[in-house]
């Protein structure tokens, strides 16, 4: 039964390269393979690339919403794999221009997807920059994507430092991406517990999902084309599968304080 608002939750990172944004196009895919509604949208504002692992090109971005240039149906595009993306391609300046009323109307024009999805993934940036801040305060869930290596491990652990210790930020999911196996992952997982715990009290994580090293995911890439779908059997296509039905049953909002509005209340600075 599905609730009565959308799910909101992010998919983010401390570093580049650990793969976060194919993650992200991933779970869509196996999301939608659910029954799930979803949209994407691509939160690395400036350095936008959903539509580039996909190989789409859409006519019309998210900017093109805020400046009242198209509609929401317009600025949606539908991919083959049953599930919109929501494209960006430029920074956040635009937002500056417009004035309170326009934003309220924006707010109104965004009511529509209530109805129309269970689930908005924001695929934000990497690192601790603004932008990446923003779009994690606005979130109900953040999904955090590390790789086994002491750089992704100490950039993910500083990006729940400046969420917890700068906006209270406490509950965290981790996904640990290209591991060579789960003995490695585990151990990846109980370092980043470990100084959260010593350092950061009061911090949850969770370890929700590990996905093993696998060559078709750099050939899905080059063919722009999601891995679960290349390779539907394939170890990485299992895993994200597993981490869209660990996913699908995280507790959704009830009211309307967790509700898609609010997201786009903070998105947009009115709250």
């Amino acid at each position: 039964m599905r609730s009565a608002f959308p799910l909101v939750f992010s998919v983010t990172s401390g570093k580049g390269g650990v793969g976060k944004t194919n993650i992200s196009v991933n779970l869509a895919v196996c999301l939608a393979r659910l029954g799930r509604r979803v949209i994407l949208l691509d939160a690395d504002l400036g350095l936008a690339n959903v539509d580039v692992l996909l190989g789409l090109t859409p006519p019309k971005n998210i900017f093109h919403l805020l400046n009242g240039e198209a509609s929401l149906p317009d600025v949606l595009f539908p991919t083959p794999y049953g599930f919109s993306i929501l494209p960006a391609s430029s920074g956040m300046a635009e937002l500056c221009s417009l004035s309170r009323g326009q934003k309220f109307e924006l707010l109104d024009a965004l009511d529509e997807m209530e109805d129309d999805i269970d689930c908005l993934i924001v695929d934000t940036g990497a690192g601790i920059g603004d932008n990446v801040l923003y779009f994690n305060q606005a979130v109900q869930r953040r999904l955090v994507v590390l790789t086994p290596e002491p750089t992704a491990l100490t950039d993910g652990y500083a990006l729940i430092k400046s969420l917890k210790q700068g906006h209270s930020v406490e509950q965290f999911d981790i996904c640990i991406n290209m591991s060579s196996d789960i003995k490695t992952a585990r151990e990846i997982f109980k370092r980043l517990h470990n100084a959260c715990d010593h350092f950061l009290g009061g911090v949850s994580l969770d370890i929700v999902g590990i996905i093993p090293r696998d060559p078709d995911v750099r050939k899905a890439v080059v063919r722009q084309i999601p891995f679960s779908v290349e390779n539907a059997r394939g170890p990485a296509a299992e895993a994200v599968l597993a981490l869209a039905k660990t996913v699908s049953e995280w507790e959704t909002p009830t009211s309307q304080d967790g509700n898609i509005k609010i997201f786009w209340k903070k998105f947009l600075g009115l709250e």
